[in-house]
């Protein structure tokens, strides 16, 4: 596997895998709808022994900003779903109850959940001093999955500096994936996971509407790995048979859908469910140490924090209308979860423990398999 890990890295659609057939936006990343925006802040110190407190540190966060810098005071309507629920997402109970997104969406290890939100509270009251007095508290949203094969999880490494780091750097366009934020540590089908992202664009005819998923991919065994449907995971099981993995199921996955197609709290949600096909495309099937949540949210309606109004007014996409959104969601958690695969490298972390990175040339003589056109999926612009 060294020589894999020392590969030149590329996105799953640059191997020519056939990946779905609607077509992805310009940077096929979540960033794709308007005003997303997609910050990281990594931490890699330290090797050998596990030392609690000292490292070695493979972690980090993520930062996605639903409305920019904005989301506190023009709220974005959101919804989420759990298919299976050893881990956390919090915030998510308030959010499922009022139907509303007001803060960042962060993304970290498990153990590091309560400073991130707290940072992010600073960073919020900084720019809205009258948070808890003029307005009401709020919940932060964020989510958590266990890096501690390769990471001093319990040292609590992530700082108030780098929740503020990722904020700060959240920007539109292209979006780092791989070992970058809150995916540094993280392990997926006993190779080097992390964060990846892509997105869709539908026709004209289907609204026209931009989708995206983000996601911080920590699910699996290798065996059970599915490459645009191929079971590459158990050629890859034999020919690396005897490497040291992980030895239980305390993976998991948070996934994060955005789209300006005009949503509902129950169509976001619903949209949510859709996203654990995509997971399982790529080979989990939920398995019971591993939790697979999803965050959704419009950018098409905005819910204003002050109004002296006692309506507003939203646009809503008819729910028969819904069809090519939950297809579009699909292909792009599949191929979100592959561009972590691809884009992330090998890395060792605590007690030595090494997670290969993806052989992408193995995954390009797979996909040669699927180049016969009586294979390959038309795209769907004509429609």
């Amino acid at each position: 596997m060294g020589s894999s890990d020392r590969q030149e890295r590329v996105r799953a659609r640059e191997l020519g895998l056939p990946l779905g057939r609607y077509r992805p936006g310009p940077h096929n990343a979540i960033t794709d709808v308007e005003g997303v925006l997609v910050g990281h802040a990594t931490i890699v110190r330290g090797s050998g022994r596990l030392v609690p407190g000292r490292g070695p540190v493979r972690t980090g966060v993520t930062a996605i900003l639903p409305a920019g810098g904005g989301v506190f005071d023009e709220r974005v309507v959101g919804g989420g779903f759990v298919l299976n629920g050893a881990g956390e997402l919090s915030g998510l109970t308030q959010l499922m109850e009022w139907g509303l997104i007001e803060t960042p969406i962060l993304l970290t290890n498990t153990l590091s959940v309560g400073a991130v939100s707290d940072a992010v509270v600073n960073w919020l009251v900084e720019r809205h001093p009258g948070i808890g007095a003029e307005h009401d508290v709020l919940i932060p949203l964020v989510g958590e999955c266990d890096d501690s094969w390769l990471n001093d999880v319990a040292g609590r490494h992530v700082r108030q500096e780098h929740v503020f780091e990722a904020l700060r750097s959240a920007k539109g366009g292209p979006v780092a994936e791989g070992n970058v934020g809150g995916g540094t540590g993280m392990i997926t089908c006993d190779l080097k996971g992390g964060i990846g992202t892509a997105s869709r664009k539908l026709p004209e005819k289907q609204g026209g509407y931009t989708l995206g998923v983000l996601v911080m991919s920590n699910f699996g065994r290798l065996a059970d790995l599915r490459v645009a449907g191929l079971p590459i995971g158990e050629h890859l099981a034999r020919k690396l048979r005897g490497m040291a993995v992980r030895r239980s199921l305390y993976g998991s996955i948070i996934a994060v859908v955005a789209t300006d197609a005009p949503l509902q709290t129950h169509q976001i949600s619903r949209l949510c469910k859709r996203v654990a096909l995509g997971i399982g495309r790529v080979g989990s099937y939920a398995a019971h140490g591993s939790g697979e949540i999803v965050i959704g949210f419009s950018t098409a309606n905005r819910v204003p924090r002050r109004s002296r109004k006692m309506v507003y007014r939203i646009k809503v996409l008819l729910d028969t209308r819904m069809d090519p959104l939950y297809q579009a969601v699909m292909e792009c958690t599949e191929e979100a979860i592959l561009n972590a695969l691809c884009m992330a490298t090998g890395m060792e972390g605590a007690n030595g423990n090494f997670s290969p990175a993806l052989p992408l040339d193995e995954v390009r003589d797979y996909a040669a398999l699927l180049r016969k056109p009586i294979l390959r999926p038309t795209p769907r612009d004509e429609e």
